[in-house]
């Protein structure tokens, strides 16, 4: 009986980690950063010109109320998505991941804080890169962030 070929496409590593990056950016903003929704106005304005009868009816509170509702679903599907996808990953990464880009100081610490302050016993610069890679290349698949690299011929590899 023969055996079943399967070849994962080559990954774009840098497109994937911005990609991967930019979504745990927008899962902070949307943590800890508390949503303005927008309201009508109330106040009436008159205008000089002419009205014509389009017989297009404008609902501005409709308006808002449907865009306060979508962009909070919005927010919250996205902070679920990525909690799921790290929930996933295994303990030495999703420890990393949630230490280093899942807190409300993550845009104020380095790399090499992480590994060598959170990490006990540390760990070195090479296996904190391996571990990274590791999770992000598996969070790209789950949150279907993953960027192919393409091949010469134009087709994606």
């Amino acid at each position: 009986m023969g055996q079943m070929g399967f070849e994962l496409p080559e990954v774009d590593r840098k497109q994937t980690k911005e990609a991967v990056e930019g979504a745990l950016e927008r899962y902070r903003i949307y943590k800890f950063l508390s949503f303005e929704e927008r309201e009508a106005t109330i106040t009436a304005s008159y205008d000089d010109t002419p009205r014509s009868n389009t017989d297009v009816t404008s609902d501005q509170t409709a308006k808002i109320a449907i865009f306060n509702v979508d962009a909070q679903a919005a927010r919250k599907a996205h902070i679920e998505q990525v909690e799921r996808a790290v929930n996933r990953l295994p303990r030495m990464e999703k420890f990393l991941i949630m230490e280093r880009y899942m807190t409300s100081e993550a845009d104020y610490l380095t790399d090499q804080n992480v590994y060598n302050h959170k990490f006990n016993p540390p760990i070195s610069q090479g296996k904190y890169d391996k571990i990274r890679w590791k999770a992000f290349y598996k969070l790209a698949f789950f949150m279907e962030l993953v960027v192919v690299k393409k091949r010469e011929d134009g087709g994606a590899s």
